[in-house]
């Protein structure tokens, strides 16, 4: 049922208001006084008191949602099998799988052996039942154990089954520490590697592995060989290291195990080496050899394929081609090229991986996932179909090089997360696990849909919908809405299920995905309306796309939520100061909402790689002046009623700091805003650690939400 919307009187809890402290800010003539500057001082007790100030106001200004949160918990913990296990995978000779049990934050890795080479069907594991040879790898639990925040970046077993690497973050920065255990004694070797990014894993050899580690930037900039066994980083050897700031570099061995690929890319450049996986690790002269020299605007990405016993390499570019082609060349001459997959409009080709027989390759069309077999061979492309209207679907997990099936992952709005096996010899797709939603769920209760909306300068929006029908079909009557977007770096939003949604679709709130320009979805020109100078046009979609569900009758502004987070947060602060009459309120996850000073400032986490993105305002006086004009702290209104802000951030966050939201807030409070602050102290960009905090932390905005959109319990 829908009741009155209940909004406490902001000044029944006093917010807490920092001094001002005005530090001048000038660039290309332009001075901007700002007086919250002072708050990114991290390591100052007074920012750390006024952090939990603020966290001390949110709590007595929304302490009258405590049961309502405590419902919604329950909720969606009362949807989830807390003791479960996921669908095995196989992997040289053993079946890997996880298991989750009720009452524990984190999950298990386990592994159980094979039956034999011939035995490729996962067996059904039960909870209750005890599984043969069963090991239990790693237990999350226990390396919490003493820590707020615990997460796991890196985790690989070797092929031969004997040694296991994992690599965890018990801050939140994203800098994970490195160990090795011996799975045949039990045994943890003297390895200890501090510092890494994520994503390290062993040679095929077992005796050596690869990782990355980050600069004082947080950017990874080298790539490492460290023989296992070596309790000292002075054996370790450096294979690989990119100067340029703009480069992330990622390491990693191509599924064939023929070659080491150190991979390094901006937002629009790339350069992808190869190194013999076999041989590197024992010749100390061996170097990267790179497969096309980087230029400028240029995009590649690798794989390697053997057909007919010739090494061939699967280059998937965007040179001359705007939504990429496919092209493959000699191992030794790459050249020297043929087409694959030529260039065709209005299919954004994305990613090529390859198998023994035959390759996947993923690209979007229609503003939805593909997925498609390639023969080697022809070059025919074997689409695998997919019936319902919306839907995201991609490869799953497939480690073997020469499987018979071939397994992916589907979701969408109304079917729960599954895994499909792809028979290859006779096209069979066979669901072999679907995400378990207690409680009677039926997805017949549930509708989506995709309308377009359009933009002011003709441009159609594509916006998904998904509702409950027993509350009507949306557009025949004015209904509570939940307006999600984030449109930024070509990350597509696609149409995936939600347990925690549920809360709100059996609330009568209509959940909405506005796809705006900036993101993926409809092809690379698709982002690239929405990047660097034409960068309003994310803010303006999103904005175009509330008020045509309004004047068609979807919803109202004192109806309509709206929520992004990270660059998504941008979105809402850009949105609430274009047109804060349209929302009833907005909801900023992690939100980058102090742009222009962190563009500006070089020596801050990750600045000089978001250039390709935003533009270069230190330098260039014009692009200084247009991110001026977007950025939601630089441009809070006088004189306007503001939507209701929840901001929620961490301390420990290094991609968007903590303190952009916090500057955010006290300006909007400033000029008589409702805007509250949450900051979790401990943890990073993701946000709290822990299935249970995590959707304790969900049921916390969804009360919010639902206290704005005026839903009381269904």
């Amino acid at each position: 049922m829908i009741a009155s919307a209940s909004t406490p009187n902001a000044s029944s809890v006093p917010a807490p208001r920092p001094d001002r402290r005005p530090s001048a800010r000038t660039h290309h003539g332009d001075t901007f006084d700002d007086p919250y500057e002072w708050l990114r001082e991290k390591d100052s007790p007074e920012v750390i008191a006024h952090l939990e100030s603020e966290n001390a106001h949110t709590d007595a200004a929304l302490a009258h949602l405590e049961p309502l949160r405590g419902r919604v918990f329950q909720e969606i913990k009362g949807r989830v099998r807390e003791t479960d296990l996921s669908l095995p995978s196989r992997r040289d000779g053993w079946w890997y799988y996880g298991r989750t049990i009720a009452g524990k934050q984190y999950g298990l890795q386990c592994r159980a052996p094979i039956a034999g080479p011939d035995d490729w069907t996962p067996p059904v594991l039960s909870p209750e039942v005890e599984v043969p040879g069963e090991q239990v790898l790693l237990d999350a639990n226990a390396e919490a154990d003493g820590h707020e925040f615990f997460s796991l970046g890196s985790f690989d077993v070797s092929k031969d089954g004997a040694l296991m690497l994992w690599a965890v973050d018990v801050a939140g920065d994203e800098r994970y520490t490195i160990r090795i255990k011996d799975l045949r004694t039990g045994a943890i070797l003297p390895d200890v590697i501090e510092g890494t990014s994520s994503g390290a894993a062993f040679l095929p050899g077992g005796t050596h592995i690869v990782y990355t580690t980050v600069d004082d930037a947080w950017r990874p900039d080298r790539a490492w060989l460290h023989p296992v066994g070596s309790a000292s980083r002075d054996d370790d050897r450096e294979i690989y290291h990119d100067a340029d700031d703009r480069f992330w570099v990622g390491a990693g061995v191509t599924r064939s195990d023929r070659f080491l690929v150190v991979e390094s890319g901006s937002s629009i450049t790339s350069e992808v080496s190869l190194l013999d996986a076999a041989t590197v690790a024992t010749d100390p002269d061996a170097a990267p050899q790179v497969v096309w020299p980087r230029r400028e605007g240029v995009e590649y990405g690798v794989d390697h394929a053997v057909i007919d016993g010739e090494d061939w390499l699967y280059i998937l570019h965007n040179d001359g081609a705007l939504d990429f082609e496919l092209v493959r060349a000699r191992v030794g001459a790459p050249d020297v090229v043929e087409t694959v997959l030529a260039h065709e409009p209005g299919r954004r080709l994305l990613d090529i991986d390859c198998f023994r027989d035959f390759a996947v390759v993923e690209y979007r069309r229609d503003g939805l996932p593909r997925v498609a077999l390639l023969d080697y061979r022809t070059h025919a492309l074997t689409e695998i179909d997919f019936d319902e209207p919306l839907f995201a679907a991609g490869l799953g997990s497939n480690p073997e090089w020469a499987p018979p099936v071939l397994r992916l992952g589907y979701g969408s709005f109304t079917t729960p997360g599954s895994v499909f096996e792809y028979v290859l010899e006779t096209r069979e797709m066979i669901l072999r696990r679907q995400v378990e939603v207690l409680g009677g769920y039926d997805p017949e209760e549930y509708g989506q849909a995709r309308v377009w909306a359009p933009a002011q300068d003709g441009t159609r929006i594509p916006v998904s919908l998904v509702w409950k029908r027993s509350f009507g079909e949306p557009g025949a009557a004015v209904r509570p809405m939940h307006l999600y977007g984030y449109g930024s770096y070509e990350h597509s939003i696609d149409p995936a299920f939600s347990v925690a949604r549920l809360s709100e679709l059996d609330r009568g709130i209509v959940f909405a995905v506005a796809h705006v320009r900036g993101g993926g979805e409809m092809g690379r020109q698709w982002y690239e309306d929405g990047k660097l100078r034409a960068k309003r046009n994310t803010f303006t979609d999103f904005v175009d796309v509330a008020r045509h569900l309004v004047s068609q009758g979807y919803t109202a502004p004192d109806r309509l939520v709206a929520e992004g987070g990270s660059a998504g947060g941008l979105l809402m602060g850009a949105i609430a100061n274009l047109a804060p009459e349209l929302f009833a309120g907005v909801l900023a996850d992690v939100p980058f909402v102090d742009a222009l000073t962190t563009i500006l400032d070089p020596s801050l986490p990750l600045t000089v790689i978001e250039w390709d993105e935003w533009g270069d305002p230190l330098h260039d006086p014009e692009v200084y002046e247009y991110m001026k004009s977007y950025s939601p702290y630089e441009n809070v209104r006088e004189g306007v009623t503001y939507p209701r802000i929840l901001a929620m951030t961490s301390l420990n966050d290094t991609r968007v700091l903590y303190v952009e939201p916090a500057k955010w807030v006290a300006r909007l409070r400033d000029v008589g805003a409702n805007a509250l602050f949450k900051c979790e102290m401990v943890a990073g960009h993701g946000g709290v650690s822990g299935r249970y905090n995590a959707w304790r932390e969900r049921a916390f905005q969804l009360a919010w939400l639902f206290d704005v959109l005026g839903v009381a319990d269904a």
